[in-house]
């Protein structure tokens, strides 16, 4: 080992005998946790060693403040981080699998619709399809379409009676 690095070693060991103490008795008055302060007061003394700086001061404690400051606010910031990604976590509905029996059963529905809906002309089709998946009014439609709303109504009266008519069959 160099005389230098046992010297910052010497500093170091020093500076954390005299002042360790008060950091973690200052870190603990302003997180209200005495284990977090610890580790906080732990981290402020690897980043004095991992500096490799001249620790000659004549303000240590205004130094380790410094450094302690700066380490709590990236902690901070770090716990908003996390608590944020997990509310967005939270908010993700969870993925629904459908089994196979619900699943041959919405195909089949699904078929069911499409024969129904095969039966009608390609506007009426078009007009039942915007009124019921799309929710628009007679009036959208129409304008959507270039049509009158009476045409419209013509239309989707058409549409719901073949409906109806092959329900009821």
């Amino acid at each position: 080992m160099s005389s230098a690095d046992f010297s910052l070693q010497h500093s170091v060991h020093t500076l954390y005998e005299d002042h360790h103490g008060w950091l973690c008795g200052w870190l603990r008055k302003r997180l209200g946790c005495v284990d977090h302060a610890a580790d906080l007061a732990q981290d402020t003394f690897i980043r004095v060693l991992t500096q490799r700086k001249n620790l000659e001061l004549r303000e240590p404690r205004a130094y380790l403040s410094t450094i302690a400051r700066s380490l709590m606010i990236d902690s901070f910031r770090r716990r908003a981080l996390e608590q944020a990604y997990l509310e967005t976590l939270a908010a993700i509905p969870e993925p629904v699998a459908v089994s196979p029996e619900t699943r041959e059963l919405i195909i089949e529905t699904l078929m069911d619709i499409d024969r129904l809906l095969d039966g009608l002309g390609e506007r009426t089709r078009e007009i039942f399809l915007l009124a019921q998946l799309d929710g628009l009014s007679y009036v959208e439609i129409g304008r959507r379409l270039q049509v009158s709303v009476n045409t419209v109504k013509k239309h989707a009266v058409r549409a719901l009676t073949h409906c109806l008519l092959l329900i009821e069959d």
